[in-house]
């Protein structure tokens, strides 16, 4: 047990080590797009970006340790949980709807990469094999759907002000509030699907 923490330990190192560069690295890269303050609204807007994140925060309250409130709920297994659940759709969308529509370069393939794809399956295989379980109760899943909840929401208000969406999926623009709503439902049943995945997996593993 000894060895297995102080693996779990170093593994949740690697992952903030990854993901608080990369986030850095893309939010960089996105100042370039305009104004400072429309560029930083623009980067929280991505829900990869959320979820990334969240990973990074949950990896780094492991790595750092300590005894402050925010710590301790990120050390706890809901969050976890949570961040193993965002991230894993984060690939998956990505991988099956995403990929084939942009072909980032240079920097933005390396923070591409690393967000999309390294870091969500190294922070899984963290939660999954290194972290204890048996914590998480059904209800737990339908507490999660809080987070693209959130997000859906926040992207319909700011896209009916701005008029741009970050996925073309939520173009309300382009396909219509419609099809959009249909393509979100899609995405939500998806979480919850993993999400309850997620806790019977959680209530197996030792």
């Amino acid at each position: 047990m000894p060895q297995r923490a102080a693996l779990a330990n170093l593994f949740a190192v690697v992952v903030a080590a990854l993901a608080w560069p990369a986030l850095m690295l893309q939010y960089w890269l996105i100042l370039w797009s305009g104004p400072v303050l429309e560029a930083t609204v623009r980067f929280f807007s991505f829900f990869t970006i959320l979820s990334n994140l969240l990973v990074a925060m949950v990896a780094g309250a492991a790595a750092t340790g300590g005894n402050w409130r925010v710590l301790r709920a990120l050390r706890g297994a809901r969050w976890r949980g949570l961040a193993a659940l965002a991230i894993t759709v984060t690939c998956l969308v990505y991988a099956t709807v995403l990929q084939g529509q942009w072909h980032p370069q240079g920097l933005q393939l390396v923070a591409d990469r690393l967000l999309h794809y390294i870091v969500p399956v190294l922070y899984v295989a963290w939660w999954a094999a290194l972290l204890p379980h048996r914590q998480l109760a059904w209800g737990d899943a339908l507490r999660w759907l809080a987070f693209p909840g959130l997000f859906a929401a926040w992207t319909f208000l700011r896209g009916a002000a701005v008029h741009e969406y970050p996925y073309p999926f939520m173009d309300v623009t382009q396909l219509g509030y419609a099809t959009v709503l249909v393509n979100t439902a899609i995405v939500g049943a998806l979480f919850l699907g993993l999400g309850l995945l997620y806790v019977a997996l959680d209530r197996k593993l030792p």
